[in-house]
């Protein structure tokens, strides 16, 4: 006779047959968190580029988190120490803690690079609206301005406007964005010709609107959102040149914390006593670094 097999129904076979849900998770959460992890392995440089970033604007925003002393109290006693646990950078031959003054300087030249941008951005962006939008004789001589301010070196343009308007951090962010407007009116030139042609612009000409009502509502702001990418690189520009004006005493003055005068400052003994030099110059170069590298991401994901 045929013998019938069934299910099994004794605790036992029921146990062994129920999925077993000890450890488990939801598929969807680990294909999630396994994309993530090959975002980070695969962006690790960018990861790391907004990190130094943003430890940076903490430390211009809010320094007295990551300090508790006084980056211009001077205490003869402790001169000259090299880098501890109780001096990260050491101290100066004042006897200022050194990454205090290095904290405290990022507000300064981080504040410099910013006021040079806006004052390239406003700049730039006022000539190259005019000129791309009026064109005749105010195209003309505008392009020639610009021709003449890009074909002298940037920085030796910076420095002579910086020796007629005096020495000074404003100053030297004056000069900086000055120099760097020339590059935005360029842009700004090209694509206010591209937005002038435009259907929204010849539909509010011909309803119209006022010129400068159509510049300020439509052209400008069209015109200016692809320079997001080159405002920033002109920041890690601007904080190399005004750095570099402080280095050369045109910049901020003593007893101000500013990242190129704390170069400056450690110059004279770089021999005996490297790290006055080396911790200043290495936070330059990893910021510049860092924002060059996100504007190039920025870049990409833009043309892509």
């Amino acid at each position: 006779m045929t013998q019938l097999i069934g299910p099994d129904l004794s605790p036992e076979g029921a146990a062994a047959g129920a999925p077993s849900t000890a450890g488990s998770f939801p598929a969807g959460l680990g294909k999630r968190l396994l994309a993530a992890l090959r975002w980070l392995a695969g962006h690790l440089t960018l990861v790391i580029a907004i990190a130094i970033v943003a430890l940076v604007l903490l430390w211009a925003f809010f320094p007295g988190l990551f300090t508790s002393q006084n980056p211009t109290a001077v205490n003869p006693a402790e001169h000259f120490l090299p880098p501890s646990a109780e001096h990260w950078f050491g101290t100066d031959e004042f006897g200022r803690d050194l990454y205090t003054r290095v904290v405290y300087g990022s507000r300064t030249s981080l504040t410099g690079a910013a006021v040079a941008v806006a004052v390239a951005v406003v700049v730039g962006s006022a000539l190259g609206s005019v000129a791309g939008w009026f064109g005749g004789f105010a195209d003309s001589l505008i392009g020639r301005v610009i021709d003449v301010v890009l074909s002298i070196p940037g920085f030796l343009f910076a420095i002579t406007i910086v020796a007629l308007l005096g020495f000074g951090i404003f100053q030297s962010a004056l000069a900086v964005g000055l120099t760097s407007s020339a590059t935005f009116a360029r842009l700004i030139r090209s694509e206010v010709l591209m937005a002038s042609t435009s259907n929204y612009v010849e539909a509010a000409t011909t309803s119209g609107a006022r010129t400068f009502a159509i510049l300020r509502r439509h052209v400008i702001p069209n015109s200016i959102a692809p320079t997001f990418s080159l405002v920033t690189v002109q920041f890690g520009i601007a904080i190399i040149w005004i750095a570099s004006l402080s280095f050369l005493g045109l910049g901020a003055q003593p007893p101000k914390p500013e990242w190129g005068l704390l170069v400056s400052d450690g110059r004279d003994f770089i021999a005996s006593r490297s790290w006055l030099a080396i911790w200043p110059g290495l936070t330059v170069v990893a910021v510049v670094l860092s924002i060059n590298h996100i504007s190039r991401h920025i870049s990409r994901g833009r043309s892509s």
